[in-house]
């Protein structure tokens, strides 16, 4: 019963719980159920609504992603040519390799060459700050900003490891993004509504919020020490659309994204917009990385994420742009599912197998609060009980 799901979605607000939340389940023909509970900001209480405007952040990767498999099947890109040969800005790579005795960061030339398979798998060697308190330190000792605002700081990014050798979550889609910019002579943005956002009727996910949008914007809220809720500045929730924007930039709402998850589910079309093929979304979904594996995100940056782990004890891999349950979850998504996040605690889930694909967003901060850890779960078990029971 549909109500069931609607008193979990209010269950989960209020009284220091969650500020508000959008969530919807869908299937590749169209959405199963969709709600909004709560407030966009707990101190002026405006309610949520189904078309509220977030920082959609690291949901943002998966679009690059697509937008970059497009220029693949076109034989534009490929995933294993260097991508120096795209961008040769990006020639010479280094690699951090310890400290001198007075401190400066030593740096070696990579083994091997970065590649698009590389960053769409985070097998590149870059990373962030707010996982890796290596390369944090690296930066400042270097005088590197926090993110690239140029190529010359992009250039003198350090790798972590050598390209293909581990897996690091970090900035490695910004730089899809750059590359589809280089092959495709536009803007991202300008490819993006061009090549994904239009053909899929998205019209409400865009880097720069216009007027209409910010009218619908929730406030990103911060968690307090005492588990109260605290409304954040407003530069929250702007994303980064300058530079570096492939790989958390874009805002958009819970129904664009489902339509979005809806195209992939379905094998690349939806309503008659041919977006990918079906195979190279089958393609993406698959195995990327080898025995390697993907990794919990640290609390190197309490304040922006906690220790994140969605499938704690499970060996999690990684497709192209997407992470990878290897056994069922606890919710009850089967082996082959396909996920991923945004650091406001937005997220997305695809079950290939089920059939079944979800949204599920709210603006708190730091990353993995445990209030929206608990809904995402909740919410995807509650849908298979009742779209899907077995």
């Amino acid at each position: 019963m549909e109500q069931a799901l609607h008193d979990l979605l209010w269950q989960s607000t209020g009284k220091s719980r969650l500020p508000g939340v959008v969530a919807i389940a869908a299937r590749a023909d169209g959405v199963l159920f969709e709600a909004a509970a709560g407030v966009r900001d707990v101190v002026t209480r405006e309610p949520m609504t189904i078309d509220t405007v977030f920082w959609l952040a690291s949901m943002t990767k998966a679009i690059t992603s697509v937008a970059a498999m497009q220029l693949v099947e076109q034989g534009r890109l490929a995933l294993d040519t260097p991508i120096a040969a795209v961008l040769p800005q990006l020639a010479h790579r280094s690699v951090l390799d310890g400290y001198d005795p007075d401190g400066a960061v030593r740096l070696r030339p990579a083994r091997g060459e970065v590649t698009l398979r590389h960053l769409l798998t985070h097998t590149s060697g870059y990373g962030y700050d707010f996982t890796s308190s290596v390369l944090g330190d690296a930066r400042a000792r270097i005088g590197l900003p926090t993110r690239a605002g140029n190529w010359a700081e992009l250039e003198a990014e350090p790798l972590l490891f050598d390209p293909g050798t581990d897996w690091m979550y970090g900035i490695s889609t910004d730089i899809v993004g750059k590359l589809v910019e280089a092959v495709s002579g536009a803007s991202l943005g300008t490819y993006l509504e061009n090549n994904v956002l239009g053909p899929l009727g998205m019209t409400d996910t865009m880097f720069v919020p216009g007027a209409a949008q910010q009218k619908r914007m929730m406030t990103m809220h911060a968690r307090k020490t005492d588990g109260g809720l605290q409304p954040m500045a407003s530069d929250a929730t702007s994303g980064r659309a300058g530079f570096m924007g492939g790989g958390g930039a874009l805002h958009g709402t819970a129904g664009d994204y489902i339509r979005f998850v809806r195209m992939l589910l379905n094998g690349g079309t939806l309503e008659g917009a041919a977006v990918l093929r079906p195979e190279t979304v089958a393609e993406m979904g698959r195995n990327h990385i080898g025995e390697l594996f993907g990794r919990s995100l640290p609390n190197v940056q309490p304040h922006l994420s906690n220790v994140a782990d969605f499938f704690p004890g499970m060996p999690q891999k990684w497709g192209l742009g997407f992470l990878i349950n290897t056994a069922h979850s606890v919710s009850g998504r089967n082996p082959g599912g396909l996920a991923w996040a945004g650091i406001g605690n937005t997220f997305f889930w695809i079950d290939p197998v089920r059939r079944i694909a979800g949204v599920v967003m709210t603006h708190v901060l730091p990353f993995a609060d445990e209030r929206a850890m608990e809904l995402l779960w909740a919410f995807e078990t509650a849908v298979y009980a009742r779209f899907d029971p077995i």
